[in-house]
């Protein structure tokens, strides 16, 4: 694909996004299964059910262009997916685990709040304002994740880790 107009920047920022939605919702289900902590794993399942209605407007947006949603693969989303099975192969223990589970989970919400941050002027300037309204949703929700995961990092009782 070639990118030379603000469309095409557009469209391939849509493509990536819409991969990497795709990616999050499974690793999404992963950190839920393993997290031991109650309220962490309630938070990873409400955004995953987040993450398909932000799909679901992703699709919306393909929509008002006529053309099926496509997948673009979003090498940074890869690379944290892969970050994150790195550290997991290490074994850490379940308090560690638990909270480095948070930490990735807030380091992929801070990339697809600029994805959308990005994404939201390109549809405003190709006219595009339903679709702008529709990724701005998005991005409210992604930023309410992650103040929510921010709260419950702060909140985290560190008294099992230990300090060295």
């Amino acid at each position: 694909m070639s990118v030379d107009t603000i469309q095409d920047l557009f469209e391939h920022g849509l493509e990536n996004i819409y991969h990497a939605e795709h990616e999050l919702l499974d690793a999404l289900d992963e950190l839920e299964s393993n997290t031991e902590r109650e309220e962490i794993a309630e938070a990873f399942a409400e955004h995953r059910e987040e993450t398909q209605g932000h799909i679901d407007r992703l699709e919306e947006v393909f929509d008002m262009f006529g053309e099926p949603p496509e997948k673009e693969e979003c090498v940074g989303i890869e690379g944290l997916i892969e970050e994150y099975e790195e550290f997991t192969s290490m074994e850490p223990s379940q308090e560690v685990l638990d909270y480095h589970n948070m930490a990735a989970a807030e380091k992929t919400e801070h990339y697809e709040i600029a994805a959308y941050g990005n994404l939201i002027p390109l549809a405003d300037q190709i006219g595009m304002d339903e679709a702008a309204d529709l990724l701005e949703e998005n991005l409210r929700e992604e930023q309410g994740a992650l103040d929510e995961l921010k709260e419950l990092t702060e909140t985290y009782e560190m008294d099992a880790i230990p300090a060295e």
